[in-house]
């Protein structure tokens, strides 16, 4: 009986932590493929879930920060799914590859010309972005998800450092520490070493070959030569044999 009852009780604690944390994994998320390190680019995907059961999303908006502007976005093309990218002039214009950059892509937004996502459904809208900052440990992105019933779901709320997570989080991208130049450098000289050793091992080969080459022509003359003095040996054993039969 006992037992029975800790059963039923480990079953409801298990379904209301169920419960409560399966609203964390329906936001609207943005996801790395690619490293997203300080200053460097990357491809990220916006994942999107439908969290009805009686309409389909239809519409995402996505606004791109403003404290720390991209100079490049660049969507991939989906599916049954229209885009649109917005571009605005910056307050305060940045350098970019030594060249001043005086606006940036301010929101992407991707309009349905089919069904959307249907409930039971996700999508993942990817972006490649770039240059990151490197004065910041993260970006926060607000989306906006708009659904075939006309309802309309801001994920735009930052998270506070102490507090718990928000209703509607806005996503956010970790971004790691820049990598060192001298990694890169380091695959060169990498290649470069390879590179000579490779030319050593030819010109070794090539010295092997030439002394294969010569010791071969030496051979060829030495039995040339054994082979002239054997006949010659022949010859002159058969005369000395004619003579002393003479």
């Amino acid at each position: 009986m006992k037992a029975s009852r800790l059963a039923a009780a480990a079953a409801v604690a298990g379904f209301s932590v169920l419960a409560l944390s399966a609203p964390a994994f329906a936001h609207v998320s943005v996801q790395p493929e690619t490293t997203p390190a300080k200053g460097g680019y990357a491809v990220v995907d916006f994942k999107v879930p439908n969290e009805r059961d009686n309409a389909s999303t239809t519409k995402l908006e996505v606004n791109l920060p403003a404290d720390h502007p991209l100079a490049s976005v660049m969507p991939q093309p989906i599916d049954g799914w229209k885009v649109k990218v917005t571009r605005s002039k910056l307050a305060k214009p940045m350098e970019m590859h030594g060249e001043k950059i005086t606006e940036a892509v301010t929101k992407v937004t991707w309009t349905a010309d089919g069904k959307g996502i249907e409930p039971g459904y996700f999508q993942k809208f990817p972006l490649s972005i770039g240059a990151l900052p490197d004065d910041t440990d993260e970006l926060v992105f607000k989306a906006i998800q708009t659904y075939s019933n006309k309802e309309v779901v801001r994920w735009i709320e930052a998270q506070q450092d102490g507090q718990e997570e928000p209703e509607n989080p806005a996503p956010v991208l970790e971004l790691s520490a820049a990598s060192a130049d001298e990694h890169s450098h380091g695959s060169s000289g990498a290649e470069d070493a390879s590179d000579k050793t490779d030319g050593k091992t030819e010109t070794a080969a090539a010295s092997d070959g030439s002394s294969s080459g010569g010791s071969d022509t030496t051979a060829r003359v030495l039995g040339t030569v054994g082979i002239a003095l054997g006949v010659a040996g022949v010859a002159y054993g058969v005369l000395a044999g004619r003579r002393r039969s003479a």
